[in-house]
């Protein structure tokens, strides 16, 4: 009873006191100011390495995206093969490592007892701290390897010889190439998509599951009824954040694409990446032109990443009802 005056007093004092109307302008001003920080250092950067790649630009225009020829000792430079490398392991990336880390958060989410989710869901965003140099090493001496003996040759004997998908797994097996890149990708981006689905799964309502059950569904059909189609626009955003690591990640494929700017239809074959191309030639880059173009590359990464993550955005909102940036619940 004693705190019931001071609480009085206290609503007395915010009727009384006039900081609410300096104070509201001044956190509107300052949150407005943060949001434009960060799309102004958005463009500074994009604008930043313009103006660094400028040779680059004034020399090969247009014709830098289509190229294959990368040659340094005669200044001749084309990005295509590294933008081929980079959406092929990103694309196979998402496509292994999205569905089984969707798996892994309906389980932690669903059929997991509740004393043991809190240990798995560690377990599994303790991924995500692994740096990028352990899963180059780990995928170097065992993945690779693994690739090489048993799963290529399977791949190639099994689907090799089946029209159009054949030429994906044609060739020889040389452990190290855009598969491995691709697979690596995937392991590193299950984190990510699993620990945001887990998040907003969990962030649908228990009155969508009671009533679907109520109903007579099973608990599959609950979960694939009521759950997933409510969860699905922040499921989107999660793979959309595991697309957008795994575009720019740098180590671990550089240890396992093979390095070769080269397109090939088949993924057994060595390949390269708009960012381990720049990991592994900046530094030992001579020529103005061979600098210019590297960091034209890396202008072509942030483009990608930009407009790749534009339009998910755009699909999240048509998903969400048009309620731009919403998770429906």
């Amino acid at each position: 009873m004693a705190t019931i005056p001071r609480v009085q007093d206290l609503r007395a004092r915010l009727i009384q006191a006039p900081t609410g109307q300096r104070a509201d302008p001044a956190l509107s001003l300052v949150v407005l100011i943060c949001a434009l920080a960060v799309l102004v250092l958005v463009v500074a950067i994009g604008t930043a390495m313009a103006i660094a790649a400028r040779p680059a630009l004034a020399r090969f225009g247009f014709g830098f995206l289509t190229s294959q020829v990368w040659d340094p000792v005669n200044d001749h430079f084309g990005a295509l093969p590294f933008i081929y490398g980079t959406i092929v392991t990103s694309a196979l990336a998402v496509i292994v490592g999205a569905p089984i880390a969707l798996g892994a958060a309906i389980a932690l989410s669903e059929f997991v007892p509740r004393s043991l989710r809190g240990i798995l869901a560690a377990l599994v965003e303790l991924l995500a701290a692994i740096p990028s140099v352990v899963y180059g090493l780990w995928g170097i001496f065992v993945l690779a390897p693994v690739l090489r003996s048993l799963v290529e040759p399977a791949l190639r004997n099994s689907l090799g010889r089946v029209p159009v998908i054949g030429t994906l797994f044609s060739g020889p097996a040389y452990g190290v190439g855009m598969l491995a890149g691709g697979l690596i990708l995937a392991i590193m981006i299950i984190p990510t998509i699993a620990a945001i689905s887990r998040d907003v799964i969990q962030a649908v309502p228990a009155a969508q599951r009671e009533g679907m059950l109520a109903l007579g569904a099973t608990r599959w059909e609950m979960i694939w009824y009521a759950v997933l189609p409510s969860a699905r626009s922040g499921i989107l955003g999660g793979v959309t954040l595991g697309l957008g690591r795994a575009l720019g990640e740098t180590m671990a494929v550089t240890m396992l694409i093979g390095n070769r700017p080269a397109i090939s239809v088949s993924l057994f074959a060595p390949g390269y990446t708009m960012a381990s191309v720049i990991a592994n030639e900046f530094t030992e880059a001579t020529s103005d032109f061979h600098v210019a173009a590297l960091i034209e590359i890396g202008l072509v990464l942030l483009g990608v990443t930009v407009v790749v993550n534009a339009l998910a955005q755009l699909l999240i909102w048509r998903m969400s009802g048009g309620t731009h940036g919403a998770t429906p619940v």
